[in-house]
């Protein structure tokens, strides 16, 4: 919800905008320190497969024959690794934006995303000023929530499909904690 805030507010509302990455990497602090002490089927230890594991999971999908998991599947515990991680560099960019004297404290380090010729504008207004650096690190920051839009999207994607293909509201038991009791063939 707080992402949907930030994108929605990026070209409207710099206050609200801002102050929705702050609460968003707070809740990606609270949500890896309650991966390491949190409840067992929250805890990265729990969860986290290799990249082996996942595909193998994901091969079953497609199949149709899926295990159920208790807890996160590895597909689901990928998409996590992946949200926590982008969701955090979505938040540092904007973070470093927001100030652009921490962005003159970062090392030198060559360009991985080119200015878009579209945005002439921006970058003109960027030399006017003398902060090349934040252009680059704007196009980033862009880069980064846009992927994150797309995580979102196939994060619900996958749990409505596991959803219908165990027949139990996922989306509940994200927020009360409960899923039916394990029947025979389901991972714990």
């Amino acid at each position: 919800m707080v992402f949907a805030v930030a994108w929605l507010t990026a070209e409207e509302s710099a206050f609200v905008h801002e102050w929705a990455g702050y609460i968003a990497a707070g809740l990606i602090g609270v949500r890896l320190v309650w991966g390491l002490v949190g409840s067992h089927y929250a805890r990265f230890s729990q969860f986290l497969r290799g990249p082996s594991a996942t595909l193998a999971y994901l091969r079953e999908v497609v199949k149709g024959r899926e295990a159920r998991y208790l807890g996160h599947n590895p597909a689901g515990a990928a998409m996590i690794v992946a949200l926590l991680l982008t969701m955090l560099a979505t938040a540092f960019t904007g973070w470093l934006l927001e100030n652009p004297t921490r962005i003159a404290m970062l090392p030198e380090v060559p360009s991985i995303i080119a200015p878009a010729h579209a945005d002439e504008d921006e970058d003109d207004e960027y030399a006017e000023r003398g902060e090349e650096g934040e252009g680059a690190i704007g196009e980033l920051h862009e880069v980064l929530a846009n992927l994150m839009l797309v995580l979102v999207v196939l994060h619900v994607a996958g749990v409505a499909l596991a959803s219908v293909r165990h027949r139990e509201n996922l989306a509940r038991a994200m927020v009360t904690g409960l899923k039916r009791p394990a029947e025979p063939g389901d991972v714990a």
